[in-house]
C-alpha cells in the first residue's frame, strides 16, 4: 500500500437543522460551563465510523450487540437472553474470529487492519496487552459559530400507556420530549499528522507495516465529507457536512499550524449560510511555500465559503465535481 507522508491541517463544518448534533445526558444539546454549544470529537468520529461500518470496512470501536443471559441470570440458572453490548475483547474476537493473542505483534497486526484504529488510535489493555495508539487523526471539539441558534423543545405523544402507576395520568398514553436546535453551525479543527506511526515500522516481525497509507487518509477525508450527512438517526437528521477543508502539506516540512477553528465566523446572508474563513488566508500566505494543496469542499446550494489562497480548488461536496 502506498504510504501517506504529508501532514494534513484542516477544519470540518456540520451544519444542523431541527436536530440535535450531540446531546448531553440530559437530551439537550451539549454545551461548556458559560453556555456555548459544542459538538464533542466523539461525535464527529462516530458519524465517521458508521460510514466505514456500513460500507464494510473493519472497525474496532463501534456498538455491536449479542445475546446472552447475563451473570445475575446465569448464576441464578434462570432462562430467556438479553440484548446486551459486547466488551471490547468480545468485539475483537467477533472481528478477527480468535483470542486476543499473548503476542503483541499479532496483536497490533489486528489492531492496524482496522479502518478506525489505522486513524483514531487505540487504547487496547485486554488479554495482558496494554497498546495505546496516538491516533493519526486528531479531530478537537467542534463549537458552534451560529450566533442565533436557539433550543426547541418538542412534545411528543407515545402510542402506549403510562407506565408509571404513580402518575395521575396513568391510565392515558405517556409523553415525551424532544430536544433540538433550530440551525447551528458547529466547526471541527483536525489534524493528520503521519508521524505518529513511524515507531512502529520497521519492528521485528511487522516488516510488512510501512506506517499510516494513503488508502487509511482516503476513507478519512470520505467520512469528514459525507458521515454526518449519512448519519440518519431520530435526533441526528437534519444534520449535514456543510464543508470541509484540506491543507496538504509538502512531505517534510516543519510548519504547525494553531486550530484554524477560532478564525472562522458563521452567519446568514439573503438566505445563504456564510462560512467566513477569511481570517485564515493571511495564516496561509505565511506558509504558502510549504503547502502542497488546498481543497475545499462546500455545499454551493446553500452556502458559501469565504476564502481566498493560492493554489485552492474548490469541489461540490455532494457530487465532486469542481466549481
Amino acid at each position: 500500500m502506498t504510504k501517506m507522508k504529508q501532514r494534513v491541517i484542516g477544519l470540518i463544518g456540520i451544519a444542523s437543522r431541527m436536530a440535535n448534533w450531540n446531546a448531553d445526558f440530559t437530551g439537550l444539546p451539549k454545551t461548556t460551563s458559560d453556555g456555548n454549544i459544542f459538538g464533542s470529537d466523539k461525535a464527529l468520529k462516530y458519524s465517521i465510523k458508521r460510514l466505514w461500518d456500513l460500507n464494510g470496512e473493519k472497525v474496532l470501536y463501534i456498538r455491536s450487540y449479542k445475546l446472552g443471559k447475563g451473570k445475575d441470570k446465569a448464576e441464578k440458572g434462570e432462562e430467556g437472553e438479553k440484548l446486551q453490548p459486547r466488551d471490547i475483547q468480545e468485539r475483537y474476537q467477533q472481528l478477527f474470529g480468535e483470542e486476543v493473542s499473548k503476542d503483541s505483534i499479532k496483536v497490533l497486526k489486528r489492531l492496524f487492519s482496522c479502518v478506525d484504529v489505522m486513524n483514531f488510535g487505540a487504547t487496547f489493555a485486554v488479554g495482558g496487552q496494554n497498546i495505546g495508539l496516538t491516533g493519526v487523526v486528531q479531530i478537537g471539539q467542534g463549537f458552534n459559530k451560529y450566533e442565533d441558534t436557539n433550543v426547541e423543545v418538542q412534545d411528543i405523544l407515545s402510542p402506549f400507556k403510562n407506565s408509571n402507576e404513580k402518575s395521575q395520568n396513568n391510565d392515558a398514553t405517556s409523553i415525551g420530549k424532544k430536544v433540538m436546535v433550530d440551525e447551528a453551525h458547529y466547526i471541527y479543527p483536525f489534524t493528520v499528522n503521519p508521524n505518529h506511526y513511524e515507531g512502529y515500522v520497521g519492528l521485528p516481525g511487522f516488516a510488512e507495516f510501512e506506517g499510516y497509507t494513503e488508502k487509511a487518509y482516503t476513507a478519512f477525508k470520505e467520512g469528514a465529507l459525507i458521515g454526518a450527512t449519512a448519519l440518519q438517526t431520530n435526533s441526528k437528521s437534519g444534520s449535514e457536512n456543510a464543508f470541509s477543508l484540506f491543507i496538504v502539506m509538502k512531505e517534510g516540512v516543519m510548519a504547525y499550524l494553531s486550530n484554524l477553528d477560532t478564525y472562522a465566523a458563521v452567519y446568514k446572508r439573503e438566505n445563504k449560510i456564510i462560512y467566513d474563513l477569511t481570517a485564515i488566508a493571511p495564516i496561509l500566505a505565511g506558509v504558502q511555500e510549504q503547502v502542497e494543496r488546498i481543497e475545499l469542499y462546500l455545499n454551493p446550494y446553500t452556502s458559501e465559503v469565504h476564502l481566498e489562497a493560492d493554489g485552492l480548488k474548490r469541489y461540490n461536496i455532494i457530487t465532486r465535481a469542481a466549481l
